[in-house]
């Protein structure tokens, strides 16, 4: 049947109008009628999803960002114990994805200026205890101590030597600028009555040097640290004719004196049985050595550092027992948020089952899932309202239009405005009809088609009481 037709059938009274209709209907009724509307689904999802996207992004990098894929160490003198453990330190971090840059330095003074300087590169270093002044201002942390580093002193004679202040007027080498040891024998040596101008001469030479030095007897004694020299150099000194090693007989007074030493025991024999070097017990003293970090460092790296200082120091030796470190002890820092975590509760769950990048990632998407959750819940509440809102705009609209049509029949209407009234209602009718719908919304499509009937009647019948 044709529109025209359609038309007529609509204006004629009664049964006989309603039968006609009827049959014009299905062809003329062309709405898609689906379980649900795609298009709207996506139109809705589609900019949240985007929006949830660019948040969790933003959650990420701002609560809990990646990882860096470098970190740069400021170590010691080139194949010093400092350095060595380094070298240790870069291999296994390589394992796990991390390029760890090893910076040679003249010791642990040196570290420690490269840590406080802004400028500089560096992310950690290890750091004697004791060597730090002033360090509640420092923005630095501490990851824990990870060894003892006996201070070794070593001199040259038939007599022997049980106290510091016996060297007194003697020639002396402490240890080059910047290293631990000269920072540490300086402080013993004052406490001693010993001074730079008072009779002693305390020289600043490479440890090399002064162990060349001190076997050719052009000086008395040296003193020497792991974090300036090599542990070669000092196992011959051990082995050399004539050089003693102090026993140092006041090793409680200064453990009492100085709260960063230590005491360290060491048995008769401990360093070679054959030798039966040392040839009785002696004590020897010894702060600990931390491993310092600056502010802001990685949650993740520091808990793979610590992991790696218990792979690299842990082992039993003859001055700690096995698992003795690294520990959460430290002097001069305050302990890190972040280590003091890993060492009460150890390793997260996902670094113990995941590759370290991987752990990595799902950290950082678990740190944001409560902040996220927040903002989900009220978004999930909404989604579902906004889908219903669109599919009901597009019956809005038709009603907009409709009220717009209906007003105009409340004015004064001449007769030539019916046909294009009815021309207008037409093409309402039909928009409505083509309609793509939700089944759970075809209800407010019939009702708003009943409402198009509705204004059709009262404009014919107007027109037709006028006419």
């Amino acid at each position: 049947m044709s529109e025209s037709k359609y038309r007529a059938a609509r204006r004629l009274p009664g049964a006989l109008g309603k039968r006609v209709v009827h049959t014009v209907l299905p062809a003329q009724f062309r709405a898609k009628v689906a379980s649900i509307s795609w298009r709207d689904l996506l139109l809705t999802v589609g900019p949240f999803l985007l929006l949830l996207a660019g948040l969790l992004a933003a959650l990420v990098w701002v609560l809990d960002p990646a990882p860096p894929g470098e970190l740069v160490i400021s170590s010691g003198p080139e194949g010093s114990a400092f350095h060595n453990n380094a070298k240790k330190y870069q291999t296994i971090l390589a394992r796990n994805g991390i390029r760890l840059v090893v910076l040679p330095s003249e010791g642990s003074q040196e570290n420690l200026s490269r840590l406080r300087d802004p400028k500089s590169r560096v992310d950690i270093g290890f750091v004697l205890d004791g060597s730090a002044a002033e360090a509640a201002n420092d923005k630095l942390v501490s990851l824990g101590s990870v060894s003892h580093q006996p201070l070794f002193v070593f001199y040259r004679g038939d007599k022997v030597v049980t106290r510091l202040d016996e060297f007194k007027g003697l020639r002396l080498s402490i240890g080059r600028l910047g290293s631990g040891a000269r920072a540490l024998a300086l402080s013993l040596l004052k406490a001693g009555g010993i001074t730079a101008g008072s009779g002693t001469q305390l020289r600043a030479l490479e440890a090399v040097d002064a162990v060349q030095e001190l076997l050719d007897a052009n000086i008395d004694a040296v003193f020497l640290m792991g974090d300036s020299a090599s542990p070669a150099m000092i196992r011959k000194l051990l082995f050399a004719p004539g050089i003693r090693l102090l026993d140092l007989a006041q090793a409680d007074a200064y453990v009492r004196r100085f709260a960063y030493l230590n005491k360290l025991p060491i048995p008769m024999g401990a360093f070679d049985l054959e030798q039966n070097l040392p040839t009785a017990d002696m004590q020897l003293i010894a702060p600990t050595v931390e491993l310092v970090a600056r502010q802001g460092l990685h949650p993740a790296l520091s808990d793979l550092l610590i992991e790696t200082a218990r792979e690299v120091h842990g082992r039993r030796t003859i001055l700690q027992e096995a698992g003795e470190f690294p520990a959460a002890k430290s002097s001069d820092f305050t302990l890190s948020d972040d280590a003091a975590r890993y060492y009460k509760y150890g390793k997260g769950f996902f670094y113990r089952n995941l590759p370290f990048w991987m752990a990595s990632m799902v950290d950082r998407i678990v740190i944001v899932i409560v902040p996220l959750t927040v903002i989900l819940i009220p978004a999930l509440r909404i989604l579902p309202w906004a889908y219903r809102w669109r599919v009901r705009s597009r019956i809005y609209r038709w009603y907009a239009a409709l009220i717009s049509l209906e007003r105009g029949l409340q004015g004064e209407v001449r007769a030539e405005d019916h046909a294009p009234l009815l021309a207008r209602l037409d093409e309402i009718e039909q928009a409505v009809n083509k309609l793509n719908m939700p089944l759970a919304f075809v209800d407010q499509l019939y009702v708003l088609r009943e409402h198009i009937g509705f204004v059709r009647t009262r404009l014919n019948g107007l027109f037709a009481h006028r006419s």
